[in-house]
């Protein structure tokens, strides 16, 4: 472990009475300080109420990167993706010939082309998502033909169910 010099120390303890500094690295702070004021990890794991590798780890990032290393890194965005948004596009591009032609879908196609795109199986909520997220709707096939005659299914109507 390295010691820090009095300027350091005195970084630190300025940065503990900033506003803005989130609560996981003003826990890393006082780890610190307190490895400073002659404690040893043991006895700051307890006396934090964090495990010993928590403190092992703050030490060692303060004496690799500084106060800014105490930083928590932001965890955000797609952590378990398969593909990028743009490999996705790619994918769907293929797709979007047949869907525009007025063709149905088959989702179990997709799903296919998707499984082999990504080297393993996936489940069907998976490709589901994929559609929304780039903006694909269901759509349901009209529930009448465009050319149909009105005229002949009323009158086929009342000849069908009329009893004599």
């Amino acid at each position: 472990m390295v010691k820090c010099t009095k300027k350091q120390i005195r970084e630190l303890k300025n940065a503990l009475r900033w506003k803005k500094v989130p609560p996981v690295q003003r826990e890393r702070i006082q780890m610190v300080l307190l490895r400073e004021s002659g404690m040893t990890q043991p006895e700051i794991a307890e006396a934090m109420g964090v495990s010993l590798s928590t403190v092992n780890r703050a030490h060692m990032a303060y004496d690799a990167g500084g106060i800014k290393a105490l930083k928590p890194k932001p965890i955000g965005g797609r952590q378990r993706q398969n593909m990028t948004v743009d490999e996705e596009k790619e994918l769907l591009a293929k797709f979007t010939k047949a869907a525009g032609a007025g063709e149905l879908l088959n989702v179990q196609d997709l799903k296919a082309a998707y499984e082999k795109a990504i080297g393993h199986s996936t489940s069907n909520s998976t490709i589901y998502n994929l559609l929304a997220r780039h903006g694909w709707r269901k759509l349901m096939p009209r529930p009448f033909h465009p050319k149909r005659d009105i005229a002949a299914q009323n009158d086929f109507k009342k000849k069908a169910f009329h009893r004599p």
